[in-house]
């Protein structure tokens, strides 16, 4: 074997010997002694021979070219995670060592500049979803959603959860993993054409509801009306949970002025990269009643002996470093480093930029639709949509995909798996799509052939 095998490896068979002489043990399988044979793997990993780091590279290489991506041609999928103009300060700034290496703070007043980073995050959240606080991040928006469905029923000492059809359906996945471990009775309401059903949403509404869970806009791009839902609420001891596009609450009314409990939902449009899907960045608001229940750590701001302005961790409530066996949540981590690039990206926007771009969402998106309804396509949202809509073909999404990408473009996300719907394409046209690639993939799906 050539020194050039260790370049990745991290100890050499004279390393491991010398590590085991000093432990006194005669082999590493004998660290494994006390582990029952029975559920020990025999045998080797079925794994690929190492290679040199010369043909490991190429090896690579050879795989990302099997891939295309939006760098490469104009993409209309959206689906929970899109394509949006980043800021070139982002990355300059998440790229400072004393950000970009470091974890998520525990002994944390001695990183003012992390706390710093987080505070303005927090604030910048609580201004677009209109509640009082929020945390310093969870790994992603589902993440925040299953711990949003743990919180209501915590508080509520109840079990049942009323889940709109129109929530992502993994988010919807992770609700259902959660459930049987938590008791957690789900009822799905189904959509009316591009919004939930009302009428059965209200019929579903019992004593022993715990939540409400409804997505804003939904996965078919259209707008919930919050308020109709927060009134057949009304007083009763049900919490309303929303999760929402935070860059689609620039232009609309804020969750926590309809009437919402908590609000959940992920940063990925601000500032983070689609990266093939992940990672994200979760958020997670409530109002001041619900404070101490919020999985994660706040951070807040306060002053010194001095009287200068400081920042400290203020709450960290339910983690297993602080409650050991009483932890109520497994939150012990966040996403620092991309809840950073959020709060570079907004700021780097500002309030007006934001705006701005979540217009451009909105008219790019309304633009698109019409050109296909120009072109004889039925447009399946009846309701007012963001940046997303769905579509119906007279092929079948999954072909649609296929001729669109042999055309020069990145198709929409087939409905057929989760909707039951092969025949409807949900499209996305952000800021970054040009009037002309508009206009291309509008005659490239106008010539389409069965």
């Amino acid at each position: 074997m050539t020194e050039e095998h260790y370049r990745y490896l991290p100890d050499t068979p004279e390393d491991i010997q010398e590590m085991l002489e000093v432990i006194g043990a005669e082999s590493i399988e004998e660290l494994f002694a006390d582990i029952p044979s029975a559920i020990r793997m025999e045998g080797e990993l079925a794994i690929p021979a190492a290679m040199a780091e010369e043909t490991l590279l190429r090896h690579m290489q050879h795989l990302a070219e099997q891939n295309t991506s939006s760098n490469e041609l104009p993409i209309f999928l959206g689906a929970g995670t899109y394509d949006h103009s980043i800021p070139s300060v982002v990355d300059a700034v998440i790229s400072r060592s004393e950000f970009y290496t470091a974890y998520t703070p525990y002994q944390a007043e001695a990183s003012q500049g992390e706390l710093q980073a987080i505070f303005e995050f927090q604030t910048m959240i609580s201004e677009l979803t209109g509640m009082e606080v929020s945390n310093s991040s969870l790994y992603d928006g589902f993440a925040s959603l299953g711990e949003a469905v743990g919180l209501a029923q915590a508080a509520t000492r109840k079990n049942k959860i009323v889940l709109s059809q129109g929530v992502h359906p993994q988010g919807r996945e992770v609700i259902w993993t959660a459930a049987p471990g938590r008791g957690t009775e789900v009822v799905e309401i189904p959509l009316k054409d591009d919004q939930t059903d009302l009428h059965l949403l209200a019929d579903a509404l019992t004593d022993d509801t715990a939540a409400v869970v409804i997505q804003y806009p939904n996965f078919f791009g259209t707008v919930e009306d919050l308020a109709a839902v927060k009134a057949l609420i009304g007083d009763r001891k049900i919490r309303f949970i929303v999760m929402a596009n935070p860059l689609a609450l620039a232009v609309l009314e804020s969750p926590g002025r309809l009437g919402a409990d908590i609000v959940v939902g992920d940063t990925q449009p601000f500032g983070i990269p689609m990266a093939y899907g992940g990672p994200h960045c979760g958020y997670f608001a409530v109002n001041q009643a619900d404070i101490r229940k919020v999985p994660g750590r706040m951070v807040g701001e306060t002053v010194d002996a001095e009287g200068k302005r400081g920042y400290v961790l203020t709450l960290q409530s339910r983690e297993q470093h602080i409650r050991r066996e009483k932890a109520t949540s497994y939150m012990s981590s966040n996403q620092a480093l991309n809840a950073l690039a959020s709060a570079v990206c907004m700021t780097a926007l500002g309030k007006t930029g934001v705006q701005e771009m979540a217009q451009l969402n909105l008219n790019k998106a309304g633009y698109l639709a019409d050109q296909l309804a120009e072109k004889g396509f039925p447009i399946f949202n009846q309701g007012v949509f963001f940046n997303e809509f769905v579509v119906e073909l007279p092929i079948s999404a999954d072909e649609a995909n296929r001729q669109l990408l042999e055309a020069g473009f990145i198709g929409g996300y087939s409905l057929a798996k989760d909707y039951h719907m092969p025949n409807h394409l949900l499209l996305c046209a952000t800021e970054k799509r040009t009037k002309a690639q508009l206009d291309q993939f509008v005659e490239v799906l106008g010539g389409l052939k069965a």
